[in-house]
């Protein structure tokens, strides 16, 4: 009986190897692959550059002892404070399965008492608001500290050893610095050339947080497919755009408007943010949504001239390299844009590079249609060549582009240098 039972298994492991490997690797390799998109689908790392917070995250040093309280039974996990007033203290208190608190645990390895950069979000618009003084809003520090609230049977103010969160995150934001006032700050810095070309002693004198506000680039967005938008949007914001402009096209289904991300206006920003997170900054850019009629809604509105002056933006449309034949017309580069004048040429110096990219669907905005409105609207027709690309290799392109652009003619204009001015 025991020599039938070997011979048996080794006619089965035979069967077995031959089958699998004859009929079924097909499938297990598809299957296989499968389970490995899937994985690297949802196992995406992000790296935080910089801790940002909403404004409703942030409270009194009080109100947040009084939160964690409710937390925890040690008394000893309490952070205890070394300022002589709390009331000036702003802290956050950020919970146990927070995608922050997380990052913190198992990726940064934060003890009590590290530091980490943090900000607190704002829109664009409110730096026009004086309540961004008193709501903290735009406002950066790289000296924030960190202590852990443990919670339930752990008692360690620490990471645990798989790297999970032993609790809520205490955040404590020293030093908190507006951004706008930054920048003045190292305007003033900078107008001194020896100043300037010592990155050391400038980063030593003030802590440079704040991006240039010398030039302007904006974004208007043919809605792409909403999984692509969801990639999309945290590019948008790492590059930095100060309007963002989503709209239909001819080419752009009317459903793709139904997707989570408008009717739920929170997710949008949520990922927003964790572009700027990756960047470092914390200005979220204007977005506003153009569902139907793009000419009617946003052209003939007035919408495009409030938004985008003629006087001030260089308006730009992208759009595929096309040969009709023997017909063939040269593509315009982004180089070659030209930029509105100033009045005077006193004001050269003080005027500000802005330019506004209108990037189509995959296909490409509709010839002639479309290409005419945006040409009897300003726009300056240029193209990144033949191929077509998608929406977010091209986003990418142009706006890295037009970045680099509106940074050299900054730096003519201020030199003086006024060449690709229209006079």
């Amino acid at each position: 009986c025991f020599q039938a039972f070997i011979f048996a298994m080794i006619i089965y492991t035979t069967s077995y190897r031959t089958i699998t490997t004859n009929a079924f690797s097909p499938l297990l390799l598809q299957r296989f692959s499968r389970t490995t998109y899937s994985h690297f689908h949802h196992s995406t790392k992000l790296n935080l550059n910089r801790f940002l917070l909403d404004s409703s995250e942030v409270q009194s040093y009080e109100a947040a002892i009084e939160k964690i309280s409710e937390l925890t039974t040690n008394s000893s996990a309490i952070p205890i404070s070394n300022s002589m007033n709390d009331n000036d203290k702003i802290v956050a208190v950020l919970s146990k399965n927070d995608y922050r608190t997380i990052h913190a645990a198992k990726i940064l390895n934060l003890q009590n008492g590290d530091s980490i950069r943090a900000g607190i979000v704002s829109s664009p618009q409110d730096f026009q608001k004086e309540v961004i003084k008193n709501e903290k809003q735009g406002y950066l520090t790289d000296s924030a500290t960190i202590s852990w609230i443990p919670e339930g049977k752990i008692k360690k103010a620490q990471p645990t050893k798989n790297g999970d969160p032993p609790g809520s995150l205490f955040i404590e934001l020293n030093d908190l610095v507006s951004s706008l006032e930054q920048q003045q700050q190292q305007q003033q810095k900078e107008s001194s050339s020896e100043e300037f070309s010592s990155s050391s002693s400038l980063s030593n004198e003030i802590k440079c947080y704040s991006f240039r506000k010398d030039y302007s680039v904006s974004l208007i967005l043919a809605l792409p497919r909403p999984l692509q938008l969801n990639r999309i949007l945290p590019m948008i914001s790492q590059l930095g755009v100060e309007h963002l402009v989503l709209t239909t096209a001819k080419k752009v289904p009317k459903d793709y408007f139904g997707s989570h991300l408008f009717r739920k206006p929170s997710q949008l920003q949520d990922l927003l943010i964790e572009g700027l997170c990756q960047a470092g900054d914390v200005n979220l850019p204007n977005v506003h949504v153009v569902k139907s009629n793009f000419q009617r809604n946003f052209c003939e509105n007035g919408d495009l001239d409030r938004l985008f002056p003629k006087e001030e933006y260089a308006r730009v449309i992208s759009h595929p390299f096309r040969t009709n034949g023997n017909n063939v017309e040269l593509p315009t580069s982004i180089r070659d844009v030209q930029f509105p004048n100033c009045s005077s040429s006193s004001s050269k110096k003080n005027q500000k590079p802005k330019i506004v990219l209108a990037v189509g669907p995959e296909g490409g905005w509709e010839e002639p249609g479309e290409l005419n409105l945006f040409r009897e609207n300003g726009f300056q027709q240029i193209t990144l060549g033949t191929r077509i690309l998608r929406s977010d290799v091209a986003v990418v392109g142009l706006l890295s582009l037009a970045h680099d652009l509106c940074v050299q003619k900054s730096q003519e204009l201020q030199g003086g240098k006024v060449d690709n001015i229209i006079d």
